[in-house]
């Protein structure tokens, strides 16, 4: 380039001879056309002018980009040579055209050479637009085959971490089948199976949570808390299990402020987590602390701190930096022999997230380990306490209830819990079939439908809102509660829009459902009182 910047000059002195003067050529002279000569003359190096101006900007906006796309601090000179170059072009043209004598060769080059410039810089955007698709190809693919791993690594844990449990309910039900056990190692074999079946439904539910998370599907409930109801309930619970293993279980809880507003099941659900995990980890004789004081009140928040310590394993602390991570477990010879999936972690980190709050560990090999949760909580007044059972419970014997279940061996387990409460129960195969029984019935005849959502025909939501529909008002009022595997809070809060007056999550916990049965059939009042 610089080359044509000197025959700019050398354009510059072309139409002059030896002794500086302009020689009239034939061009010069009338009736050879030298007009329309100097018109085309002039065009040409005014328009390479202009695109040369083009190409300057277009330059400028290209290293932009090309500072946008990458690091280019240390080579800015490189950048802004090119610029220099084509200004100094730019002139040159303006020179030449302004105030020198070019013929049409000289025209002919730098017009040439503007359109090589406009060229060469379609190209390099181009190239540059290449390899920028191509990059971005890269992270895909890249993107691509970190999923496709961790898919790999998620059912290479699931597989083993399902099958552990599973082995334990089939291998125990084949003892209990066997003839001659006696009859204290078959319910010893029965609550050995009940213990796996509860940990396969904690491992399912830690997945179906880890998913909601990563979806962005997962939200919580805030309601009025007792912190020191919370406390003392959950500590309830872990002692037994500590005490079992001959852990030495303490509690502190120093707070001003016991009444804030908090999503109770989560909050729960991060001190199960945080402490059945520090007795997982600790051994006999061991220690394990929870604390929990009120740091600050300012207007109507205050601060609290959580604090779970034990006197553990430990973890190193390259694990500690990836502790919350999904399914991330250490590889020890200890930590081998304790089941778990490597999600109840990560899970309670996202919660404390949601709720605003700050999780940390301190910990070291051999010498335990300490979790500390520091979050803000509104505080609030106590509500209106829920009237505890005794007297006020409601009697279900003699009571009917339809029972709306596709599967057989749901339905069977069911008839047979709803019965041992004292329940006379009806069935019916989907929601299809339960509308029309309850319309063909008489008022009063049923006292509470047990609806499953998805059946064939006609799902559960569609035949409650049918049943809410009946003429009959009475009818229309039956007490419907959800009995079904949909658990989630949006499903709960799907089942009280269409008109459901209750929420029993499968598999069936008896205490939740004769809880659930009693706050509906209490309120709705007993088929005597109806």
């Amino acid at each position: 380039m610089p080359f044509l910047f000197l025959l700019n000059v050398v354009g510059f002195e072309s139409g002059r001879g030896k002794t500086g003067r302009h020689e009239p050529g034939p061009e010069d002279r009338p009736g050879t056309g030298g007009n329309m000569k100097d018109v085309l003359l002039y065009l040409m190096i005014y328009a390479g002018s202009a695109l040369m101006a083009y190409n300057i900007y277009g330059y400028i906006c290209f290293s932009r980009d090309v500072r946008k796309h990458g690091n280019w601090d240390q080579e800015q000179k490189f950048l802004y040579l090119p610029i220099w170059l084509l200004v100094m072009f730019f002139i040159g043209y303006l020179v030449v055209g302004l105030f020198g004598k070019p013929d049409l060769v000289m025209a002919g080059i730098l017009f040439g050479g503007s359109i090589f410039v406009f060229v060469m810089l379609l190209l390099i955007r181009r190239v540059f637009d290449m390899i920028q698709q191509n990059e971005q190809l890269e992270v895909k693919l890249s993107a691509a085959e970190a999923a496709s791993k961790a898919k790999t690594f998620f059912l290479s844990n699931m597989s083993h971490d399902i099958r552990t449990p599973l082995n334990a309910i089939i291998g125990y039900t084949s003892l209990a089948k066997r003839e001659g056990a006696a009859y204290e190692e078959k319910d010893e074999y029965i609550d050995k199976i009940e213990m796996a079946g509860r940990q396969l439904l904690e491992i399912v539910n830690d997945v179906l949570d880890m998913s909601r998370i990563e979806s962005g599907k997962f939200s919580l409930e805030p309601a009025c808390v007792n912190l020191e109801d919370c406390i003392r309930e959950v500590c309830n619970l872990v002692r037994v299990q500590l005490e079992a293993r001959k852990i030495n279980f303490s509690v502190s809880c120093v707070i001003t402020h016991k009444w804030v507003l908090s999503d109770r099941v989560m909050l729960d659900r991060v001190l199960m987590n945080l402490l059945c995990n520090a007795g997982k980890f600790t051994e006999e004789n061991g220690s394990v602390s929870l604390q929990l004081k009120e740091l600050s009140a300012e207007g109507e928040t205050g601060r609290y701190e959580f604090r779970v310590k034990d006197t553990g394993i430990g973890m190193s602390r390259e694990f500690a930096e990836r502790l919350f991570i999904p399914f991330e477990r250490e590889r020890t010879s200890t930590v081998s022999r304790i089941q778990g999936t490597g999600l109840g972690l990560a899970i309670t980190k996202n919660i404390v997230d949601l709720m605003g709050g700050e999780i940390s560990v301190q910990t070291e090999k051999g010498k335990g380990t300490e979790f500390t949760i520091t979050v803000d909580f509104p505080l609030t007044e106590p509500g209106e306490k829920t009237p505890s059972g005794g007297e006020n419970e409601v009697s279900f014997e003699g009571m009917r209830a339809l029972l709306v279940e596709d599967n057989s061996i749901n339905m069977e387990i069911a008839q047979m819990l709803l019965e041992q409460e004292g329940f006379r129960i009806e069935t019916a195969e989907n929601g299809q079939i339960a509308l029309e029984m309850t319309a063909a019935s008489k008022p009063g005849y049923y006292d509470v439908i047990l609806m499953d959502i998805q059946m064939p025909v006609m799902d559960g939501y569609t035949a409650t809102q049918a049943i809410r529909g009946l003429p009959d008002k009475e009818l229309a009022g039956i007490p419907i509660i959800a009995m079904t595997a949909n658990a989630f809070q949006e499903d709960i809060r799907k089942a009280a829009e269409v008109g459901m007056n209750g929420h029993i999550a499968k598999p069936l916990d008896i205490p939740d459902m004769r809880a659930t049965l009693q706050r509906v059939l209490k309120h709705n009042g007993s088929a005597d009182e109806r």
